[in-house]
């Protein structure tokens, strides 16, 4: 075994494991839960069991994470013990293991407050070079654990590739407004114009992020699908996000129809992957026109993989009228 996946027993990790035992890839699995893909049960912060599970790696993917759904759950102390504290044990450890590629997932959440524009400003341009602004501990963590990996490529010449990702859950929305207007799938449909990618797609970011990280040496990339959208059409989003859907794919309102969804009026940002697509050689398969054009097939527009790995959700509790609840 030479790739060690942490966090097996998440959407993510899962997918992740699914995949390596597919191409026949020996990889080994650590979670805090067990589950059919995780070989290694035991905290990322227990520096003892990383050990144990790092001897022999070659690769590390480095999944396991406290979400945002645990922000209204979990206490501060809770985040930087797993998110930053776990990252800097995963770290450590595989420097002394000699690993030759480490892959941080992080998230396009450690933006915060920067995706937020004023109310007449056009939508967020969002590429690497946007300064994040977190707005909560999830976002805060995250980005203390991504200064940890670039401190660990530049310092220990630890080959690291951090990946921003956006949204892959297939949970409803936390926002009470998207679920009471949206069914799941017409929201999902509907943000990856701008803020979605399906876990297919993101399982193979990090397999090239792997690849590539000895090449690159230190790495940050958005990972999200790829948006039709231009920086000329921005302003426009952000009152009349339909109208440039429509004039984009001509064929949209005819199969919204006939599905009973709705376009949101208004997009308030973009993420832009070009960087990954450039350096990482990313090609994302399942986009907006491959969603329309399942549609039009009545198939569906998730990956098998996103089918395979199904809901997990993100906490052992059942919340009573949401999926998890908000702080």
């Amino acid at each position: 075994m030479t790739i060690l996946v942490t966090g097996s027993a998440g959407h993510l990790g899962e997918a992740l494991m699914r995949t390596f035992h597919q191409q026949g890839e020996a990889a080994r699995g650590l979670d805090i839960k067990p589950s059919p893909f995780t070989h290694c049960v035991g905290s990322i912060a227990e520096r003892g069991v990383v050990r144990r599970c790092m001897a022999g790696m070659r690769t590390v993917i480095h999944a396991a994470t406290l979400h945002k759904p645990h922000v209204a759950t979990h206490s501060y102390q809770n985040f930087l013990d797993t998110n930053v504290t776990g990252t800097l044990v995963l770290l450590e450890e595989a420097v002394k293991a000699g690993v030759e590629s480490f892959v941080f997932t992080s998230t396009t959440s450690t933006f915060g407050a920067a995706l937020t524009p004023a109310k007449d400003e056009p939508a967020a341009w969002v590429t690497e070079d946007v300064l994040p602004i977190p707005k909560n501990i999830y976002g805060a963590s995250k980005v203390a654990a991504e200064g940890l990996c670039e401190l660990f490529a530049r310092k220990h010449r630890l080959p690291t590739i951090v990946l921003r990702t956006s949204r892959f859950f297939p949970e409803a929305d936390d926002d009470a407004a998207i679920r009471d207007a949206y069914e799941p799938a017409n929201a999902q449909a509907n943000e990856l114009l701008n803020r979605r990618a399906d876990i297919a797609d993101i399982v193979d970011a990090h397999i090239l992020a792997a690849e590539r990280a000895k090449a690159i040496g230190f790495g940050r990339y958005i990972i999200s699908a790829t948006t039709p959208f231009a920086e000329d059409d921005l302003a426009a989003l952000r009152h009349d996000a339909p109208g440039v859907v429509n004039r984009l794919f001509p064929d949209c309102p005819a199969l919204f129809a006939k599905r009973g969804w709705r376009f949101f009026p208004a997009i308030d940002r973009v993420y832009v992957n070009r960087r990954a697509l450039k350096e990482l050689g990313w090609r994302p398969r399942y986009d907006f026109r491959n969603m329309l054009d399942s549609l039009a097939q009545g198939t569906d527009f998730r990956s098998p993989l996103a089918r395979e790995v199904g809901s997990k959700g993100y906490h052992d509790e059942v919340f009573a009228g949401a999926p998890y609840p908000v702080a």
